[in-house]
């Protein structure tokens, strides 16, 4: 009894001091945060009564904004009023473009895929263009990421782009107005040889997995159907909980699919299927590739590890970080990460380290050292540290530019 007491009476001290080694690193934060805020405030302040020539306030609070978020991972951006609109179209699948598809060969950005219907087809443009300027702005060195963000903006607004056709050397100017673009999340689905079915899902937009679950069914109903193909290539992501609905399909119900970990107690979340599978048998593949992210690898590194499908193609991109969007004053909002997640196995595919550099102050990807090995449902060995490695790799073919 004596010493159930004295270990007792020792935890206490030692659980005393972690809690207040914890409550100095928040004081410090908190003074350091109070500080900072008073230096910005009143450099902003200096400014604008005596720099010598009239500043735009609103412009460098989001310059410093943009460059403080920068210093974190390029998936905490700031969202100011006048962006709103877009962010909220593009939260529900939805924005404000061309409707076409771009993609980087060498210099510059080039038009691959313009959408029939939509303003960029409208306006003539052909597979093969490229993307010389934007509204007069030099688009040469830029990458997809950043010309997708010039060709986007509010409905009905006008931009003139600078093109130069394949093959051609002449230059010419195209006026395009924004429409509200939308494209389904299931753009094709349909049979293969030898009653093999084929769901080809790009997004995880709201109703993918009633999406998925409709084509599912009718290729079921309709044919003598005996496996099925989902394909995420080139599938960025979206709603976490369309992974989980989506994998549901084939994966019975009370199943964990992923588990969220933040800093938080409120960002750690288990998420688990819901309802009963459609179909726990049918055999499964999953075609993948190394722009296959975020919810695509949710769901593929669950099938994997759950060993409910074969997983094919190349390795995943490797984003295992979970977002949350705050609102802030003005009308304004941020998205932030808030967690990172892990799949069934328990491991996190985060192929990117954000939150410490290499030492040249360049982000640096997951050392060897601090990969780790789990076990499937099955007993396979899977790894973390760089997205999914497939079952069965595949290196993709190169084409000509002409036939791409």
């Amino acid at each position: 009894m004596m010493k159930r007491k004295t270990y007792i009476l020792l935890i206490f001290p030692v659980l005393a001091f972690f809690f207040s080694l914890n409550l100095q690193a928040q004081d410090k934060n908190n003074f350091e945060l109070s500080k900072n805020i008073e230096i910005y405030v009143d450099i902003l302040r200096q400014l604008n009564l005596n720099y010598a020539d009239d500043i735009n306030p609103g412009d460098l609070n989001k310059t410093a904004i943009d460059a403080m978020l920068k210093k974190l991972d390029p998936y905490t951006v700031y969202v100011p009023e006048s962006q709103l609109e877009d962010f909220e179209l593009m939260t529900k699948g939805e924005y404000g473009g061309i409707g076409a598809l771009i993609q980087k060969q060498g210099d510059y950005v080039v038009i691959t895929e313009p959408y029939e219907g939509f303003p960029a087809q409208k306006s003539g443009l052909k597979a093969g263009d490229k993307i010389l300027a934007i509204d007069g702005e030099n688009a040469k060195g830029k990458n997809t990421t950043e010309v997708s963000d010039k060709l986007k903006g509010i409905p009905g607004t006008k931009l003139v782009l600078t093109i130069e056709s394949y093959g051609d050397t002449v230059q010419k100017e195209v006026d395009i107005i924004r429409e509200k673009v939308k494209f389904p999340n299931i753009p094709y689905y349909g049979m293969l040889d030898n009653g093999i079915g084929y769901i080809y899902l790009t997004q995880f937009n709201p109703n993918a997995a009633a999406d998925v679950k409709k084509a599912f069914n009718e290729l079921k109903q309709q044919n003598d159907l005996k496996g099925i193909v989902l394909d995420l290539r080139r599938n960025g992501g979206g709603l976490l909980s369309e992974a989980v609905d989506i994998a549901n399909i084939w994966v019975p119900k009370g199943q964990t699919i992923v588990t969220t970990k933040g800093k938080l107690s409120e960002n750690v979340h288990v998420h688990r299927t819901r309802n009963n599978a459609i179909d726990q048998k049918i055999p499964l593949a999953v075609l993948v590739d190394n722009n296959s992210a975020s919810a695509s690898e949710i769901v593929a590194g669950a099938i994997q590890d759950l060993d409910r499908g074969v997983i094919i193609g190349e390795r995943t991109f490797g984003k295992g970080l979970v977002q949350h969007v705050v609102p802030l004053p003005y009308n304004s909002k941020m998205k932030i990460t808030v967690a990172k997640y892990y799949i069934p196995s328990g491991r996190c595919i985060q192929a990117i380290d954000y939150f410490n550099d290499n030492g040249n102050g360049k982000d640096a990807q997951v050392p060897d050292s601090l990969i780790s090995t789990f076990k499937t449902k099955g007993g396979r060995s899977v790894r973390d540290g760089g997205g999914i490695v497939p079952d069965i790799c595949l290196e993709p073919d190169s084409f000509d530019q002409i036939t791409a």
